[in-house]
């Protein structure tokens, strides 16, 4: 499908392709489709179930969408929701939806239920010679009385989340690290955002150990790129946003298996995330200044890559020895961290498909959060809980630190066999400023899905991108709430 378009309108605009009912469970009788007809097709109202009735009651195309038992529906089911009108709509360009009662009237719900459709809408279909993409182009969400703002706020974060997707989808060996900063500049072009690029010298002058140590074996120089917003007025808090931008991971010299290798195109889906939530911030507007970091590079095998048994010198000065390269994303992390560190921002948050560990722990759908803030840790898991993507909260015990210690220097990339979630962690948390409320998101499961479910789409699934938005606008509120100022 194209980028379709949603809007929230007073009424049903004059041409249509189709008209969506929302169904509660047990009420199959008012929708005026045969209830066999509905049987038929597995269609009981659940959560998540959508039908596409042609010609229902002469009047054109219906499509049922279920929201599940009246009264209990929240904001992940009217989001599932939103999702299953949009792949039962494909086959229609204009979709109006009435949404009376408690739905119509609930500004959550119905922005839940646009993020939804907006999110399960997303093709990828730049790389098909002979594309079919789905034919909708529209879905007007009829709830007379509602003030769209919060909607098209919303929308702005899934936009930058199918964004998102795209970075991740695009392969490694087009979107290398010079290519990722083209794509920043181009999208950020028409826009206040602060963009800077800095290349392999400026990387060099910088101190930049850990990304330059990663990109040795690599043909593609690397980048080093910041991206910058400010709010109008003084900003009550400052933001820091790191992420993982290792555009193609092939292990280097601990070089990956081929099974291991096929979707290490997504190990940038932390730098994709972070950039993404920059392009949103213009439209949510939130009082709060961020500074997007990704170093990026891939990791591959050239006749002068890192070996095991390097050392590597970080920004911050700091000195790690590097026993297995396929550990190679905290290592650019660590410099991202450290010159994030340097504008002592109230908070940093940093994304990375890190570990396999912690999908061992926690499945494919839930990120780790590892944290040394817990109020910064409430505000995430509250926004999790809001948008939907789900974390949850692991250790960085300080006696685990040993785990990390080396013989030449002052630790080394990898632990033993166990925790090695947590021994990354505590790597990284070396390279955060002291006195910095920090938080590290291990995305590495839900970052990359090889299905279809609900709002996410097969292959990158943007995740983090509403997370931080909703996270940003978290922080905003709080602050100018208490009158607390940045700093």
């Amino acid at each position: 499908m194209a980028e379709v378009q949603i809007e929230v309108a007073e009424e049903a605009p004059s041409e249509v392709s189709a008209f969506a009912v929302a169904v509660f469970e047990g009420s199959l009788d008012d929708t005026g489709v045969s209830t066999d007809y509905l049987a038929a097709r597995g269609f009981e109202g659940k959560v998540g179930q959508a039908v596409s009735v042609p010609g229902a009651n002469g009047t054109g195309a219906l499509v049922l969408v279920g929201l599940g038992p009246a009264g209990g529906t929240s904001r992940h089911d009217a989001r599932r929701a939103g999702a299953s009108l949009a792949r039962a709509g494909r086959r229609h360009t204009t979709i109006a939806m009435r949404l009376d009662g408690p739905i119509g009237g609930d500004v959550e719900l119905v922005t839940a239920l646009a993020e939804g459709a907006h999110l399960a809408a997303y093709e990828f279909l730049t790389l098909k010679s002979d594309p079919k993409p789905g034919k909708l182009e529209r879905i007007v969400l009829v709830a007379p009385g509602l003030d769209g703002d919060a909607v098209t706020r919303a929308l702005a974060g899934t936009a930058a989340a199918r964004w998102a997707r795209d970075l991740v989808n695009t392969p490694g060996g087009d979107l290398t690290p010079a290519e990722l900063a083209r794509s920043v500049r181009d999208k950020l072009a028409d826009t206040d955002l602060g963009v800077v690029i800095r290349k392999r010298r400026e990387i060099t002058d910088m101190g930049l150990g850990g990304l330059l140590g990663v990109n040795r074996g690599s043909s593609n120089p690397p980048r080093f790129i910041e991206v910058s917003y400010q709010p109008e007025g003084e900003p009550v808090a400052t933001v820091a946003l790191v992420g993982k931008g290792i555009t193609f991971d092939s292990g280097g010299l601990s070089i990956k298996p081929g099974q291991g290798m096929m979707t290490m195109k997504s190990d940038m889906a932390g730098a994709a995330a972070v950039l993404a939530t920059m392009t949103a911030l213009p439209a949510v507007a939130p009082p709060v200044a961020v500074t997007a970091y990704v170093a990026a590079t891939d990791n591959m095998l050239g006749g002068d890559a890192t070996r095991p048994g390097d050392v590597l010198k970080i920004r911050n000065g700091k000195t790690i020895e590097v026993l297995n390269t396929d550990a190679e994303g905290r290592l650019v992390l660590a410099d991202a961290l450290s010159v994030a560190s340097e504008a002592t921002p109230d908070v940093i948050v940093d994304l990375a498909t890190l570990t396999g560990a912690c999908m061992v722990a926690l499945g494919p759908k839930i990120a780790g959060l590892f944290t040394n803030d817990d109020e910064l840790a409430g505000w995430l898991r509250a926004s999790a809980d809001h948008t939907g993507e789900r974390i949850w909260p692991l250790p960085i015990p300080d006696d685990y630190r040993k785990m990390i210690d080396s013989t030449v220097a002052d630790m080394k990339n990898i632990g033993g066999p166990h925790g090695g979630a947590i021994t990354a962690a505590l790597l990284l948390k070396e390279f955060v400023g002291d006195g910095i409320a920090w938080a590290h998101l291990d995305i590495a499961g839900p970052s990359f899905t090889d299905k279809d479910e609900a709002e996410i789409t097969k292959g990158g699934t943007g995740f983090g991108v509403r997370l931080l938005l909703d996270l940003i606008t978290r922080i905003g509120n709080e602050r100018a709430s208490s009158g607390d100022t940045a700093g």
